[in-house]
């Protein structure tokens, strides 16, 4: 990958970039709360930030030089790409699901809340990247897509010539509804992982007609995610508690040595983390008065099950993340809402609480890519002491679009709600507390949890299927399930005719076809935003 000009990374904290990324990362949170409220999404403006920081250091003006620089692009993107998901998925839903409650009174408690948990879950990412549980080797897709197009754009050559041609077909794919992210992440993410995920995809979008019922009407996705999260959290601490470090290898074969991250790093971090949110579930409970509303040991209950359903969402919606670029944090909050509604937690309450899971999640997931893109920028690991310096002003750069993103969600919700302009997966949780749970749904769950577990205990740590599988079975999204296996499907047959000299070529389309797929959904998306007003 590219090899760094630089002996020292360039610092965030230097007055000009401060000066630029604050401006993008402003344009960053105004996308994001503008596309939450109006299409329920969050596009990925990692690319966006690329681009910008590449068109502008091609302007012959002193001040845009600098943005020449790798370093100084990855940076860029970094802080456009934080914003936008900070906003939109970290701020913006969890203080909409109090408005919807029709609790204007909570709004500025659970902004405070949401803000302290969004911080944490970036910190505690920052912690564990380049761990045995989240290595930098992993696939992190949209990462490699960004971090392809930034070298594309500083190299030229074949590998601009093979990115040009993957986003030219990304873009023409996606014009035709084809799911070219998924495509594209079928070049890149684990095998046996994404297989499950594209299997799942299928299951769920034709469910009615192989099985003659919505699966997700008997909340098997659901019970699904349940049952292989618990393992998935048993594996994680499994790997926390081994003393020797063991070799492993990722997608690739690749043998994941020389990791930044120790086990001992993975465990202080989680346990400051869950610390952290055990600390800012106690603040939102003091805050918005929901402390007088419960007993004491419903309320100490309340405390640890919001601690831990926030800890465990931020691991789940990561480990997604990861293996295959899609992460399912709204459905994963659904979960702990559901289970939080069988406890038989207050219904304000648990509007709070679904909105502090929400926040958790999106930004560690953000961080990944993030990191992901500088850690293929500065060589792939080859100068550790750049890569560590390197993440240090990434996460640096972070904290302050996070910082911005706050401002930005603080004085504009009031008129954004005042228009009745709110993400729509709250109404779905608003909705779904309002009617209440039943025996019927804790059996389902308790039933499909099962074989969950048992799918994510026998594909292992690495392979992370049941996680994978409950992922697709909770997205509506089958064109997606078909894009990834036929994806799948090319790479083993490329590498089987090519051999390993493929992959790298592989990649470098792959992350085109991310690139084209992230341009269409964002450009599409303004245009549609536009139209709607």
């Amino acid at each position: 990958m590219a090899s760094s000009d630089f002996e020292k990374h360039p610092s965030a904290l230097r007055p000009t970039i401060i000066v630029f990324n604050l401006i993008v990362a402003i344009l960053g949170a105004i996308i994001g709360i503008q596309l939450i409220v109006t299409l329920g999404i969050t596009p990925n403006t990692s690319i966006i930030g690329a681009l910008i920081a590449m068109i502008l250091s091609r302007i012959p003006v002193r001040f845009f030089k600098q943005f020449r620089s790798l370093h100084e692009q990855n940076l860029v993107q970094t802080s456009i790409s934080s914003a936008t998901f900070g906003a939109g998925n970290s701020l913006l839903i969890p203080i909409g699901i109090p408005f919807v409650m029709g609790t204007p009174e909570l709004i500025l408690p659970m902004l405070l809340g949401a803000s302290l948990a969004m911080i944490s879950d970036a910190t505690i990412l920052f912690k564990v990247f380049d761990s045995k549980l989240f290595p930098a080797k992993g696939a992190w897709p949209p990462g490699v897509a960004t971090a392809e197009a930034l070298i594309a754009g500083d190299q030229g050559g074949k590998r601009a010539g093979l990115l040009g041609i993957g986003t030219g077909l990304g873009l023409l794919g996606s014009y035709f509804g084809i799911s070219m992210s998924a495509f594209g992440v079928a070049f890149i993410g684990n095998i046996w992982a994404l297989t499950m995920f594209g299997v799942g995809l299928l299951l769920r979008g034709y469910s009615k007609p192989l099985f003659g019922f919505d699966i997700n009407s008997l909340y098997v996705p659901h019970g699904f995610m349940i049952g292989a999260g618990i393992v998935a959290l048993i594996q994680v601490i499994l790997i926390v508690r081994k003393k020797q470090e063991a070799q492993k290898a990722d997608a690739h074969g690749e043998v994941l040595e020389n990791l930044t991250r120790t086990e001992k790093d993975i465990s202080q971090a989680f346990t400051y983390g869950f610390i952290a949110y055990l600390a800012i579930a106690l603040i939102i409970a003091l805050t918005t008065g929901i402390i007088t509303k419960m007993s004491f040991g419903m309320l100490i209950v309340y405390l640890v099950f919001a601690a831990f359903a926030a800890f465990v969402h931020e691991i789940i919606v990561g480990i997604s993340a990861m293996h295959s670029g899609w992460f399912p944090a709204f459905a994963v909050a659904l979960i702990t809402l559901i289970i939080g509604m069988l406890i038989g937690f207050p219904p304000v309450a648990l509007a709070l609480m679904v909105g502090f899971s929400a926040s958790t999640g999106p930004a560690f997931a953000d961080m990944g890519y993030d990191l992901k893109t500088g850690y293929r920028i500065r060589g792939d690991g080859s100068n550790p002491e750049l890569e560590k310096d390197g993440r240090k002003q990434q996460y640096i750069t972070a904290i302050l679009a996070f910082v911005v993103a706050i401002i930005v969600v603080f004085f504009s919700h009031k008129g954004y709600f005042a228009a009745n302009l709110v993400p729509p997966v709250d109404r779905v949780y608003v909705a779904t507390i309002k009617a209440g749970a039943s025996a019927e749904v804790a059996r389902n769950l308790l039933l499909w949890a099962i074989p969950g577990a048992i799918l994510q205990f026998v594909g292992g740590p690495n392979r992370q299927m049941g996680i994978l599988l409950a992922t697709g079975l909770l997205i509506i999204n089958p064109k997606a399930g078909w894009a990834v296996l036929a994806g799948i499907a090319i790479r083993a047959i490329v590498l089987k005719v090519k051999g390993k000299e493929a992959e790298t070529p592989m990649s470098i389309m792959a992350a085109g076809f991310i690139a084209g797929d992230a341009l269409y959904s964002f450009f599409s998306s303004v245009f549609t935003m536009r139209t709607k007003k």
